[in-house]
């Protein structure tokens, strides 16, 4: 992803979730993709996938069953 595509998705998820505390990383060599963080807090992984020139992002976000004894 590059660094416009980065800005542009995390103002989206900012605005959306009406969070300024989302923040989308590198994730270092890959450049399809960043790891999407609430302060220090891991979230998920969001790919970039264009195909037949359309562009979209998917946000992939794993909830562990112990984390739900929390709630």
């Amino acid at each position: 992803m590059t660094p416009t595509d980065i800005a542009q998705v995390q103002s989206y998820l900012r605005r959306r979730f009406s969070n300024s505390r989302i923040g989308l990383v590198p994730r270092g060599k890959k450049t399809d993709s960043v790891e999407v963080m609430l302060e220090d807090e891991f979230m998920g992984v969001i790919y970039k996938d264009v195909e037949d020139g359309e562009t979209c992002f998917h946000f992939q976000m794993t909830i562990l069953d112990i984390d739900l004894e929390d709630v």
